[in-house]
């Protein structure tokens, strides 16, 4: 006698065959992606990993390796940052300073920023061949000078050099653009797409979701190669991801993360957005003095009730802006929180441009004020700049076993192809 089978459970049967074809189908897309993203992104991010654990500590690694640039030598009483600065330009007419520290600890040379003048009769730049310079708070003698970013392995360029191959592989700018910065911000924006990928496919099964979390510390060889590059992705997840996008806030800001942000939040205009660059040749000369410079910004900060001392300023050739920060001695690399508050002044007329001060505005503008705080981890200060640390020593790790994987599965898949070819 025949068994009476119910359609409606023959139909609900075959229903979830389908189901599970299509999810299948959709894991072998999902994991193809990831597949060649990985392989994409690996080599990029192994330097980027690397370099990333060693600039969390540049500051103190830079000071290591080159105490000429920074330790003072001589004695006496220092002279102000300012004179040192008037003293330095009146001697080396063809060079503006872009950066000065406005307070200097005892023990600490002056680190100024340069770049060339216009040449009048040129209508160009001079040119130089160093864009920081040191030079002794008592004397003004020049302690050392050096091109920031400079692809040299010296002591003096090793530190600038990691920095900057972090951020752009060192690619070099061409048609108007900082090609290796759009290509990092690319990268990172890949990155933060993979990384919800490898989440989704790294939880093949519900009932067996543990194992995305353990280590086969004891087998070892390719079980443990996997397991550190699938549940090690996996602990790290949230991390990474924040590694991510942070990479695109900086190396994107005006191109991806701001226009983006802007339509969640109202943002604090933007004293760059709103200006067109100049080439780096052709230098826009302040109208302005740094003395005027000073007296406004502490004018306003008096007005804003602020007390504390003016730490530091700039001055941008490219946009014809000032830039003045204010901070404690030895506090400008702000080593904790949202960094330090910043006022910005036109160099023409000296007119106020805006401001960035860390913890007001609106939450597209916090947003954005954490985007550097927690890429370097100096959010948390010495703890968040050690995780960070450890972070890129695991995105290295986890670039090398991906490529493991992938060429163990090549392999695999040559044997099988040859096998059926016999």
């Amino acid at each position: 006698m025949k068994k009476f089978i119910d359609p409606a459970i023959t139909a609900d049967i075959a229903q979830q065959e389908k189901q599970s074809s299509k999810s299948r189908a959709s894991r072998q897309i999902l994991t193809l992606l990831h597949r060649w993203a990985g392989l994409f992104l690996a080599a990029f991010l192994f330097i980027s990993g690397l370099t990333g654990a060693i600039i969390s500590w540049d500051h103190e690694l830079d000071e290591w390796l080159n105490p000429q640039l920074f330790e003072r030598q001589s004695q006496g009483d220092p002279l102000a940052p300012l004179t040192l600065a008037d003293q330095f330009e009146a001697s080396h007419p063809e060079i503006m300073i872009t950066w000065l520290p406005l307070s200097l600890e005892p023990d600490q040379n002056l680190g100024l920023g340069v770049n060339s003048r216009l040449d009048p009769d040129t209508g160009k730049a001079y040119d130089l061949d160093f864009n920081q310079v040191a030079l002794d708070p008592v004397s003004g003698e020049v302690r050392g000078t050096r091109m920031w970013g400079e692809i040299s392995l010296s002591r003096e360029n090793f530190l600038p050099f990691l920095y900057k191959l972090h951020y752009s592989m060192h690619i070099p700018d061409a048609f108007g653009l900082e090609l290796g910065i759009l290509f990092m911000g690319i990268l990172a924006m890949v990155w933060s797409i993979d990384c919800f990928i490898a989440l989704w496919i790294s939880f093949p099964h519900f009932q067996a979701w543990r194992k995305s979390f353990v280590f086969r510390w004891q087998q070892g060889g390719y079980k443990l190669n996997f397991d550190l590059h699938r549940s090690g992705g996996v602990w790290l997840w949230a991390c990474l991801l924040l590694l991510a996008v942070t990479a695109i806030s900086m190396n994107l800001k005006q191109e991806i993360m701001r226009p983006l942000v802007s339509v969640f939040s109202t943002l604090t205009p933007d004293p760059f957005a709103h200006r067109t660059p100049r080439p780096h040749d052709e230098p826009i000369e302040p109208s302005i003095t740094r003395h005027e410079v000073i007296l406004l910004a502490t004018t306003e900060a008096q007005r804003r009730n602020w007390n504390i001392p003016l730490g530091g300023m700039f001055y941008e050739p490219e946009y014809g802006i000032y830039g003045v920060t204010f901070h404690e001695p030895g506090q400008d690399h702000a080593n904790f929180g949202l960094g330090n508050p910043w006022l910005y002044f036109d160099g023409q007329d000296g007119s106020f441009l805006g401001d960035n001060i860390p913890g007001v505005g609106s939450m597209g503008d916090l947003f954005l004020q954490a985007q550097f705080p927690l890429h370097s981890g100096r959010i948390l200060g010495l703890p968040g700049r050690i995780l960070v640390s450890l972070l890129g020593v695991a995105v290295a790790i986890v670039s090398v076993t991906g490529v493991i994987i992938w060429q163990r599965n090549r392999c695999a898949r040559t044997r099988i192809a040859s096998n059926h070819c016999k």
